[in-house]
C-alpha cells in the first residue's frame, strides 16, 4: 500500500501495523512515547489518582512489543535522523539498552522535561519526565540539528485542556522546537503511538508530513 494513504490524519490502528506499510528509510524524524505503567507498577499505588488510572486503562505494551517497535523505527527512519524516546525515571536509572541492542541506534543527548506541576511519590514527588535523543548510524551533529537554544532542561506546564485531553500529553513547545531543528518543511516525522496527536497538531503549524496512529480500544 501507499503510504501516502496514511499522510496527515489521525489513524486508529495498531502501530506495528501501519510502521509495516512505510517504507525503509523514508521517514525524517520519530517520535515515541510508549505506553506502559513502570512508574505506576514501581510504586505500586493502591489508590491510583485520576491521570494515574486514566494511563492504567490504556493498551498496555510489553518491553517486547517495545522493542518491536523500536526496530520498525529504525528500519523507516533515514540515515543519522532521530528518535525521540519518552521514559520514565525507573527507566532511566536502570537503563533501556535492551530496547536498542538490535538497531543502529545510538543515545546522544538526554532532555528533561519539568513539567511545573508535582505529580506522585512515596519520598521525591515526581515533576518531570525525560526524552531520549536518539540517533540512527552514522552518528553527526552537524546538518541534522539546527536549533542551538534548545536547553537539556524544559520547563512547560501543560493546560488543564491538554491534560484531560490525553494521559501522555506531552508539550507542545518541545516538540515544536526538535521538529524546527531536526526536519525541513514536507519531510515526513512519524509518531507510532501518537496519544493526543500533538505531534500532529505541531505538523500542521510548521508545514511538516505526518504518519501517526493512536490506538485507543
Amino acid at each position: 500500500m501507499d503510504q501516502g494513504t496514511f499522510l496527515n490524519q489521525p489513524l486508529n490502528i495498531c502501530g506495528l501495523e501501519l510502521l509495516s506499510q512505510i517504507q525503509n528509510e523514508s521517514v525524517a524524524l520519530a517520535f515515541f512515547d510508549p505506553q506502559y505503567r513502570g512508574v505506576l507498577d514501581k510504586m505500586k499505588y493502591g489508590n491510583e489518582g485520576e491521570r494515574q488510572k486514566g494511563r492504567s486503562e490504556l493498551v498496555q505494551m510489553s518491553e517486547e512489543i517495545i522493542i518491536e517497535f523500536i526496530k520498525e523505527i529504525d528500519r523507516v527512519l533515514k540515515k543519522s535522523a532521530y528518535l525521540m524516546l519518552w521514559i520514565d525515571k525507573f527507566h532511566l536509572c536502570e537503563g533501556v539498552q535492551k530496547w536498542l541492542d538490535k538497531t543502529s541506534f545510538q543515545i546522544v543527548d538526554l532532555i528533561t522535561w519539568d513539567k511545573q506541576r508535582m505529580g506522585m511519590g512515596y519520598r521525591t514527588r515526581r515533576q518531570s519526565e525525560y526524552l531520549l535523543v536518539l540517533q540512527k548510524k552514522p552518528i553527526k551533529a552537524k546538518g541534522t540539528w539546527n536549533l542551538h537554544n534548545i536547553r537539556d532542561i524544559w520547563s512547560e506546564k501543560l493546560s488543564q485542556e491538554e491534560i484531560k485531553l490525553h494521559p501522555h500529553s506531552k508539550p507542545k513547545g518541545l516538540q515544536k522546537a526538535l521538529i524546527q531543528s531536526c526536519t525541513k518543511e514536507g519531510d515526513i516525522v512519524l509518531d507510532p503511538a501518537a496519544g493526543s496527536f500533538s505531534v500532529f497538531e505541531c505538523c500542521k503549524e510548521l508545514g511538516r508530513n505526518f504518519i501517526g496512529t493512536n490506538l485507543s480500544n
